[in-house]
């Protein structure tokens, strides 16, 4: 799926919205469409390297991903919005980074952003940063980490993860960690329990570093959830958050 820019009725906040690694839009794709009928207007980019070929992914780094974002927010604001950054997985590492560095983001939502690996998946990670590893791809052998199977049956994310582009999101992880003290706006962190990719630890890391205005974990869903199947408790929560934490943080 490619991007899309969906427009709501009230012109104040625009919010710029961020799909996860090996990814596309279509992750966010719902959350898009509900921040849409509550008003808001979405910019959904599609990051450098995704929703192409795993060799495009591979020639990105994380400031390629990073500088897309900042076009995207510059958009926004161009058009005379205040501006939000809501984001799934690396999309959430992305909001972060964007927001402390860029005074203009007035609200960060992360949906299980992933600061750190565990297990073999911390040390493929670690191998592949440091050119370890002797494949250029490793494959996914169970699909998208999604419980709803009609979103993982539909999903179009690449069926691997090259091992360059994971090198460099291990890389990117250190760095959005290392920014959160940094970041003074509203932020609102969701994650879940059951989430098989980014250890929900990374949630109550996040939320204490950036003293975050809520926390929510999740008990069904696992990965992707701004498409699993708490989809709904997902945009409510993010909903709400925009509309009393955005506007908290412009008074």
């Amino acid at each position: 799926m490619t991007a899309f820019d969906l427009d709501g009725d009230d012109a104040g906040l625009g919010v710029v919205l961020l799909h996860g690694f090996t990814g596309t839009p279509y992750e966010v794709r719902y959350l898009g469409e509900q921040l849409a009928r509550a008003g808001f207007a979405v910019r959904a980019p599609l990051l450098p390297g995704h929703g192409t070929s795993l060799a495009d992914l591979d020639r990105t780094t994380w400031r390629d991903w990073a500088a897309h974002v900042d076009r995207a927010i510059e958009a926004v604001a161009a058009r005379g919005r205040r501006v939000a950054v809501v984001g799934q997985s690396l999309g959430g590492l992305l909001a972060l980074h964007a927001a402390s560095l860029r005074p203009q983001v007035e609200a960060v939502a992360t949906l299980a952003a992933p600061v750190w690996l565990e297990g073999l998946s911390a040390r493929v990670a670690s191998w592949a940063e440091r050119g370890l590893l002797p494949v250029r791809a490793i494959p996914k052998l169970g699909g998208s980490d999604v419980r709803d199977r009609r979103v993982r049956a539909e999903n179009p994310c690449y069926p691997a993860i090259p091992v360059k582009a994971l090198g460099e999101l291990r890389a990117f992880m250190r760095v959005a960690d290392a920014a959160l003290p940094r970041i003074t706006q509203p932020v609102l962190v969701l994650h879940a329990h059951k989430d098989h990719t980014a250890p929900v630890a990374c949630a109550t890391h996040i939320a204490e570093r950036t003293r975050a205005r809520r926390l929510r974990i999740l008990p069904r869903s696992y990965h992707l959830i701004a498409a699993d199947v708490e989809r709904d408790i997902v945009a409510a929560e993010v909903i709400g958050f925009l509309r009393k934490g955005g506007t908290a943080c412009a008074t």
